[in-house]
């Protein structure tokens, strides 16, 4: 490489910000890591990459730091602009999606207690009078049921490969779909595998979303990530109808099917009655890659706005932000609050 091209590409990097970077380097290092079966083992790199920890957090709070300058410019807070996002709902229905940990619950270091406020409960509670409103998980959908434990919303446990209608006194409304209903079998003997394979190393926890397999390396030190992601692969070189993709401190185990959060939301819009309807504004909310899916149909489909909660700046496909559950939890009560004024307004007239 001459002086040039190297002083070429050290500018194109400094002009980048740091957020945008860590795409890149995720990408090329999943294109180089080993393999076990066909897919690929997730390296040291891309596991920290996908798992920040709050040690960065402090240069994104600081007003002058330019890669949060940057990035809220392309995503503004969702609270500062209220009043355009609901101007954007004029004339449609609005229908609200939101993922569970680390949107309406804090991350926590037992994933068996990310239990959430019942302050939030009440906000969920409060927007679901008003608008159609679903969880969308990567939970097993009885588990973040029992979290929320809020009958009348829509839910959609494991990546949305196990989506469940609002209960009624008298009945559960008829959309009820599991893509991937032949795997369950696949998915229990995997899970125990993993159990088996990954109990030598302290911390880490194996989770069976029914649908899909969660390896949990949040308590696990990091000089022993690597050996974690081995042994998954290890496991999973039996399983080839099974691939591993990653999320905040947890490796997911799924189904190959072509299902994930954002088709889920597309079934649930279609359930809704919103399928090809453009008087429908859905909102979605959350925190982790797997979200990203549900970001990139609204983008695609040029309609309804994707939410990001997160503290530090991230390369996302969400149109706005909001920095922790405490802001969500904000939206959704001046959300409710809105329409239940702008309600009362019409019926008055």
């Amino acid at each position: 490489m001459t002086k040039q091209s190297v002083a070429t590409q050290e500018a194109v990097t400094m002009a980048v910000p740091a957020y945008a970077l860590k795409k890149s380097l995720l990408t090329m290092v999943d294109l180089r890591v080993g393999q076990h079966g066909g897919r690929l083992v997730p390296s040291l790199e891309s596991m920290r990459a996908s798992s920040p920890t709050h040690r960065k957090a402090p240069s994104f709070h600081s007003p002058d730091d330019p890669d949060r300058l940057s990035w809220m410019r392309e995503h503004p807070s969702a609270l500062s602009m209220f009043e355009d996002i609901v101007a954007m709902s004029k004339g449609k229905k609005i229908a609200m999606f939101l993922d569970y940990d680390g949107t309406l619950s804090p991350i926590v270091e037992d994933p068996d207690v990310a239990f959430m406020s019942d302050a939030m409960r009440e906000a969920v509670r409060d927007a679901a009078r008003y608008f159609p409103t679903a969880i969308v998980s990567g939970r097993c959908k009885d588990k973040v049921f029992n979290f929320v434990k809020l009958e009348e919303l829509y839910y959609a446990g494991s990546h949305g490969m196990d989506i469940q209608g609002p209960k009624t006194p008298t009945e559960t409304k008829t959309v009820p779909f599991q893509p991937a209903a032949e795997y369950l079998d696949m998915i229990d003997e995997v899970s125990k595998a993993l159990l088996e394979k990954t109990k030598s190393i302290p911390g880490a926890k194996v989770e069976n979303n029914k649908f899909c397999v969660s390896v949990h390396f949040r308590c696990v030190d990091e000089k022993r990530w690597v050996m974690l992601a081995e042994k998954v692969g290890a496991v999973l070189k039996g399983f080839p109808k099974l691939r591993v993709s990653q999320g905040r401190k947890v490796l997911e185990i799924r189904p190959t099917i072509k299902w994930d959060k954002g088709k889920a939301l597309e079934y649930l819009l279609d359930s809704l009655g919103f399928g090809n309807s453009k008087d429908v504004l859905p909102v979605y909310i959350g925190d982790d890659r797997t979200d990203e899916d549900a970001f990139r149909v609204l983008r695609e489909r040029g309609q309804g706005l994707g939410i990001l909660v997160s503290k530090i700046p991230k390369d996302t496909c969400a149109s706005y932000s909001l920095r922790e559950p405490s802001e969500v939890m904000e939206f959704l009560q001046r959300l409710a609050e809105w329409k239940r004024v702008s309600s009362k307004g019409r019926s008055a007239v």
